[in-house]
């Protein structure tokens, strides 16, 4: 047996979790909201409405964009944003450890 659970952080409805977590993290590598939602199996149109419902419910924006032009469009992560990002990272590896803790002492050790 194993814990299966799922972690987010809420204001006023859904403002951070997993999914936005990684989509993040893949245009901080990509530089392009369109390329990281694509690689996640998301539309573009998607992932820019996610995105502005997060930045309303934070207060915050995640990204800095760049409109297309010759040189081309991108997004980058701002620095909220990677604050944001390193937080819940750092929070969800807690919350791992506090549940394995507390399935060990209702369960026995895990094998």
């Amino acid at each position: 047996m194993k814990i299966g659970y799922k972690v987010w952080l809420d204001n006023h409805g859904k403002a951070f979790g997993d999914g936005p977590y990684e989509l993040l993290r893949r245009v901080e590598k990509l530089l392009s909201l369109h390329q990281a939602a694509n690689q996640m199996g998301m539309s573009y149109s998607k992932a820019w409405r996610l995105i502005q419902t997060l930045e309303e419910r934070l207060g915050f924006a995640l990204l800095e964009r760049k409109v297309g032009g010759p040189s081309g469009g991108g997004s980058r992560v701002t620095s909220q944003g990677k604050d944001l990002m390193s937080r819940y990272e750092r929070f969800r590896k807690d919350v791992e450890k506090g549940l394995l803790k507390i399935y060990d002492k209702h369960f026995g050790p895990r094998k």
